[in-house]
């Protein structure tokens, strides 16, 4: 019998952070499956992507990525009410703006969020498998 892993991506540096975002694009993101915890300084969505990490594999993963020691969070053309419409991320980019850290979500529809953190500290889990 073999088993099956599930990926989990530790990204502590924009290298790392890069990798995720290959993994994550063009993955679909449902508006309700965003969200931001202030007080415990946590970004994280629920992503639906391609398995782009196995080649030609048209496989598809639910996944989480999850932000953390995120200061603030800001979005500029996504409306949060919404709720069951879904968003394409195209890319996520990193950015040193003084002594913190943006980083910021790109989306197909022109839509953006950017996170402000001190540290870069993200991850991308695999949940299972979608059957199509």
């Amino acid at each position: 019998m073999v088993k099956k892993y599930l990926k989990k991506i530790i990204a502590q540096s924009p290298q790392d952070l890069q990798v995720i975002s290959a993994c994550c694009e063009g993955g679909k993101i449902k508006i309700d499956e965003i969200k931001y915890l202030p007080e415990n300084k946590i970004f994280f969505f629920l992503i639906e992507r391609i398995a782009r990490e196995k080649g030609n594999s048209k496989e598809k993963v639910k996944s989480i990525v999850k932000f953390e020691y995120i200061e603030k969070s800001k979005s500029k053309n996504i409306d949060s009410r919404k709720i069951d419409s879904f968003v394409e991320l195209a890319a996520i980019n990193l950015f040193k703006n003084n002594k913190n850290y943006e980083i910021t979500l790109l989306f197909s529809n022109n839509g953006i969020i950017t996170l402000t953190a001190e540290i870069v500290e993200a991850v991308l889990e695999d949940q299972n498998k979608i059957n199509d």
